[in-house]
């Protein structure tokens, strides 16, 4: 049993952490710590762990611990490490986006291994620090991967991608609330997104040219999930881009291929992204789904702990969607 504490756990990411770590043969959780709840009860914040844990948040930390998770909000990680000391063995697993991009991935003496595990499994075994991929860039760099791999993504790329309400965090927001959400959707920061810079840079990491990418995303009248579509031009047939994507996540636990179309119901509450390809003339067009809140986040930091410790790489993480 390894000891895990985690910074910043009444918010979304933390709460579910929490419910995937309570149901980790491998990890106690240590201590949650919390600035606005210390010293109250962590169902007090996470109605659904109620019964399942007599763990209260704190206002103290243990340097000790053999993992800590960091779901801080962004630009508030590295302030945190830069005010608060782990031990040498601490491995660190950091959900904001502070050390994502390259030029911030070296910090305090470590390298911030960016935590894609369908991209870079073999780094994530061996490091120290993670920098866990945005919820977007998860979703998208899984649809485009396999292409610019193979040096098929130097035409345009057109992306859309819609994300449920839990992916504004949890304080309230003038477009997280419900009355102006519900029955509503709308888009935000056109062009500019922020997981752009990270999913640009795993894109050029296979050393191909890759072309421009139009990235529109979505605020959707749903809680949590994330469906994005992107499409570009391709020349070969479907069998050929199906091959290309078999061959590429043949040995990935999480991400699988669908023969039919995919909705988000089939990935929400689970770590999986789903894949569907459909060919229409000289477009390819990629649609991936995962759960915004698992695969895109928390999920995914515990399949990355799973792998820096040597565990199983689905412990804790083997959880089914309800569809109906």
């Amino acid at each position: 049993m390894i000891k895990a504490g985690i910074i910043g756990g009444s918010g979304y990411t933390g709460g579910e952490l929490i419910r995937l770590l309570l149901n980790h043969a491998e990890t106690e959780i240590d201590f949650v710590f919390s600035t606005t709840r210390a010293g109250k009860p962590i169902a007090s914040a996470h109605q659904d762990l109620l019964g399942l844990t007599d763990l209260g948040f704190t206002g103290q930390i243990n340097p000790d611990v053999d993992v800590v998770f960091l779901c801080l909000g962004h630009g508030n990680s590295m302030k945190f490490l830069s005010e608060n000391t782990f031990a040498t063995k601490t491995k660190i697993i950091d959900l904001s986006n502070d050390f994502r991009l390259r030029e911030n991935a070296a910090f305090g003496g470590n390298h911030f291994v960016y935590g894609l595990p369908e991209l870079n499994k073999e780094h994530i075994k061996n490091a120290m620090t993670i920098a866990n991929p945005g919820c977007f860039a998860t979703a998208i760099q899984l649809a485009l991967l396999p292409l610019a791999k193979d040096g098929l993504l130097d035409n345009e790329v057109h992306i859309n991608a819609m994300t449920g309400s839990t992916g504004a965090g949890i304080k309230p927001s003038e477009t997280s609330h419900f009355s102006w959400r519900n029955n509503n959707i709308s888009w935000y920061k056109p062009f500019t997104h922020q997981h752009l810079g990270e999913i640009g840079e795993s894109l050029k990491s296979f050393g191909n040219q890759i072309g421009k990418l139009l990235f529109l995303p979505n605020r959707g009248n749903f809680t949590r999930g994330i469906l994005a579509t992107a499409y570009t031009q391709f020349e070969g047939s479907l069998e050929e881009a199906r091959k290309i994507y078999d061959d590429f996540y043949s040995t990935s636990l999480f991400t699988h291929f669908s023969d039919e179309p995919i909705h988000l119901k089939q990935v929400v509450n689970t770590n999986n992204c789903h894949i569907h390809l459909h060919k229409h003339e000289d477009v390819l067009l990629i649609t991936s789904a995962i759960d915004n809140l698992l695969k895109g986040a928390s999920g995914q930091a515990v399949q990355n702990m799973n792998l820096m410790f040597g565990f199983d790489e689905g412990e804790g993480l083997k959880l089914k969607a309800g569809v109906f």
